[in-house]
C-alpha cells in the first residue's frame, strides 16, 4: 500500500470515519463498518482527504496517460471535494493540473442571473472527471454522468474515497442477478477507470496487521457473504 494511503487509513480510523459495530445501511444490508466521508469537515480532515485524492489522481494519470480538464462534484457532497482536490492537485503539479478547473450542478435550475444548472466550469466539449465520496447503488453517479452527457462533456474518470468491494444491492439479496459491484458496472458501462483512494481489502489487511482479529474476522465475513467479483 503506497504511504499517502496508509496515512489516510490511519486518519479515517482516528477521525472515527471508518467504525466498527453493527450498521443497517441503505440496502438493508447488516455491516460490521461503516464509512462516512462526512466526517471530514475539520479543515485539517479535509486536508488529509484532499490530499489523498489528488495523490490518488495524479498516480494514476502518470501511469495511465488520463488527462482532464475538469473536476466535476456532484451536488452536494461532491462540492467540497472538487474544490479542495483541485487545489491540492495544482500543489502537486502546478504544470500538469494548474490551469484545470472544478465545476458542480445545482439541484435546481437558476431562472435569474446566469442561469442554469452548472456553477464553475462549462462542461461543454471539456474532458471531466468525476469525484465523489462513495458508490453504493450507483443512483447517484449515473445521474453525475447523464448531467455531464447533457452538458456536452466527455467523461474521462470517476475517483471515490472509499471502495466496499460488495455486489450492487438487487431486489433478492439472496439470488444476486450479478457478483458485480456497482462501480465493476459503472466501468463496464461506461469504459472508463473507476478509481478509489481505498479499499475494504485495504482495512482488512490493517486491522490484520494491528492484531484487531475480531473486526478483521467481522470484515472477512462480510466481504465472502457480499463481495464483488469485479
Amino acid at each position: 500500500m503506497s504511504s499517502y494511503k496508509a496515512d489516510f487509513l490511519q486518519t479515517c480510523l482516528s477521525a472515527s470515519a471508518i467504525k466498527f459495530g453493527q450498521f443497517t445501511l441503505k440496502s438493508g444490508r447488516q455491516s460490521p463498518y461503516f464509512f462516512n466521508a462526512g466526517l471530514f469537515h475539520r479543515a485539517d480532515l479535509l486536508r488529509s482527504l484532499s490530499l489523498a485524492y489528488a495523490k490518488s489522481i495524479k498516480e494514476y494519470a502518470d501511469t495511465h496517460n488520463l488527462a482532464f480538464d475538469v473536476l466535476f462534484g456532484p451536488a452536494y457532497k461532491g462540492i467540497p471535494l472538487a474544490a479542495a482536490t483541485l487545489d491540492k492537485l495544482a500543489d502537486l503539479d502546478e504544470g500538469q493540473f494548474g490551469k484545470c478547473s472544478y465545476s458542480f450542478n445545482r439541484k435546481e435550475a437558476k431562472d435569474h442571473g446566469e442561469g442554469g444548472k452548472i456553477v464553475g466550469s462549462t462542461l461543454k466539449d471539456k474532458k471531466v472527471m468525476i469525484i465523489d465520496d462513495v458508490i453504493t447503488a450507483g443512483t447517484a453517479i449515473r445521474e453525475a454522468i447523464d448531467i455531464i452527457e447533457r452538458e456536452g462533456g466527455q467523461l474521462m474518470g470517476i475517483i471515490v474515497a472509499f471502495d466496499r468491494m460488495e455486489t450492487a444491492p438487487s431486489k433478492s439479496e439472496n439470488q444476486n442477478d450479478s457478483r458485480m459491484s456497482a462501480i465493476g458496472q459503472v466501468q463496464k458501462e461506461h469504459n472508463i477507470p473507476v478509481l478509489a483512494i481505498l479499499t475494504l481489502a485495504d482495512v482488512i489487511g490493517i486491522l490484520k496487521g494491528s492484531g484487531s482479529a475480531e473486526e478483521a474476522a467481522a470484515l472477512t465475513a462480510y466481504r465472502e457473504k457480499y463481495g464483488a467479483s469485479g
